[in-house]
């Protein structure tokens, strides 16, 4: 079980959520990503702003919320 905030991230897992995101370097981003997979602390995510594949380590999400309606 993934949690961040008291909520469960697995269950959301080909669902498109938003994300406030901590980098290595400090940086902090908000992020629209559809889940992929969730394994060994990586959230392995498409983002759509980069329209391509991320990893995200789970340790370094702030904040998360699904996204409601359309996505695209």
């Amino acid at each position: 079980m993934f949690e961040v905030m008291g909520m469960r991230l697995d269950q959301y897992i080909g669902y498109t959520v938003e994300i406030i995101y901590e980098d290595k370097h400090g940086a902090i981003t908000q992020r629209r990503i559809i889940i992929r997979s969730i394994r060994d602390g990586v959230l392995h995510a498409t983002c759509l702003k980069a329209g391509a594949w991320r990893p995200f380590r789970i340790d370094r999400i702030l904040s998360w919320q699904p996204v409601r309606g359309r996505t695209a």
